[in-house]
């Protein structure tokens, strides 16, 4: 069977109030992603990220005591048939020459998310918020997750300027210590830029939102082909089971990424010239953000990148939120006559498109799921944008 899944969502507020992620939406509940995936996004597997925090906890067992959420023997937790949840934590731990990274750990179960919690709460400030650092070594941490809990543990958006493995901590995983089955992307790369780094062959790749309000759910999703949506058939299909796998990832064109290209602190602009630049070319600055391309070019070692045989296809897509003319209104209106958005990016014609919507915007969306729209470069934490007929 296929499956979207979207495996890094935020929890903006817990049930009784409280922040977890404090820069993450109000709206962002448990119970309100599990909606927004079934009802307009379409993505049946959810990873929920901040699952570590009590209040998080409690609001699961709320779920599950009235019946909304169901253990799978499989592990994971279903959703009135509508959806999968994945029981994730986002952390962050040290690096081994300094610095510091966000890395994703998944659990099978409440009991071993109770658990997780419990092994972070004496090595976290306040394990109540999200992606809090912990004063913990990466591979004890993926000791305790994958050996002690049956988990996943890998790098999160592991490529951007801040808190990320190759952005901020190391050349190469290498360094780490950690024989890592999977890596998260990040919204500013893709498969072509990562597969320059000869490493990373044999692992496989994730692309997710890192979501942190609702519409931002499967900005960056992934395509899978399972058995069955449960946890035990998502970790098969990261160990290469042929069974189960990953037939594609489905993200940003990096140019509209907030970290593509680097970005001058002083002059605020995205810095122009050929990658890698770490110095301003208008005003010679080095107070910069360096961005992903940037980094990767600096660091890669092929010229070219190298396919491995099992690597699925990287579709670029822009968000229909990012399309020309397609404002909430316009959007609603899609919803209504299609469902979700996964079935108007994945499952309209232009023709019925048009009917809805008019050829004008209805050809926006088509050249956005085929890659001609025009981009102008993300950088500095500023997303790039489809640029207008004027500019083009």
């Amino acid at each position: 069977m296929i499956f979207f899944a979207d495996l890094h969502i935020h929890i903006g507020r817990a049930g009784c109030g409280a922040p977890v992620k404090i820069t993450a939406s109000p709206a962002l509940t448990v119970e309100g992603i599990l909606k927004e995936c079934s009802e307009r996004k379409g993505i049946q597997i959810a990873g929920i990220v901040d699952c570590a925090s009590p209040a998080v906890l409690a609001d699961l067992r709320a779920l599950v005591d009235r019946g909304d959420l169901t253990a799978l023997p499989g592990g994971g937790l279903d959703y009135l048939g509508k959806v999968t949840l994945l029981l994730g934590a986002e952390i962050e731990l040290g690096g081994p020459q300094g610095g510091s990274a966000h890395f994703l750990a998944f659990t099978p179960s409440l009991k071993t998310m109770e658990e997780l919690s419990q092994f972070l709460s004496g090595a976290i400030t306040n394990i109540s918020l999200s992606s809090q650092r912990a004063s913990l070594e990466i591979q004890e941490v993926n000791e305790f997750v994958v050996r002690e809990l049956s988990g996943i543990f890998l790098p999160a958006h592991a490529f951007t300027p801040f808190k990320s493995v190759y952005g901020n901590c190391v050349r190469r995983l290498a360094e780490i210590g950690v024989d890592f089955t999977a890596l998260e992307l990040g919204l500013s790369s893709d498969t072509y830029l990562a597969d320059r780094i000869h490493e990373l062959s044999n692992v496989r790749f994730l692309s997710n939102s890192d979501a942190h309000s609702l519409p931002k759910i499967a900005r960056e999703y992934n395509k899978l082909k399972l058995i069955k949506p449960d946890f035990a058939h998502f970790c098969k299909a990261l160990a290469g089971d042929p069974e189960n796998i990953i037939l594609a990832n489905y993200g940003l064109e990096p140019r509209l990424g907030k970290y593509h290209r680097t970005f001058c602190l002083k002059c605020e602009r995205v810095v122009e010239g050929a990658p890698p630049v770490y110095q301003c070319s208008r005003c010679d600055s080095d107070k910069v953000v360096v961005g992903v391309l940037d980094r990767i070019t600096a660091i890669a070692d092929e010229n070219e990148p190298v396919h491995p045989p099992n690597r699925p296809p990287y579709i670029h897509q822009v968000p229909l939120e990012f399309i020309p003319g397609v404002g909430k209104k316009t959007l609603n209106k899609l919803l209504e006559a299609f469902g979700t958005e996964m079935e108007i990016l994945h499952g309209t014609s232009l023709g019925e498109l048009e009917d809805v919507v008019g050829t004008k915007v209805a050809e926006n969306i088509a050249a956005a799921r085929e890659g001609r729209l025009a981009l102008a470069e993300g950088g500095g934490g500023r997303y790039g944008r489809v640029k207008n007929h004027q500019e083009c």
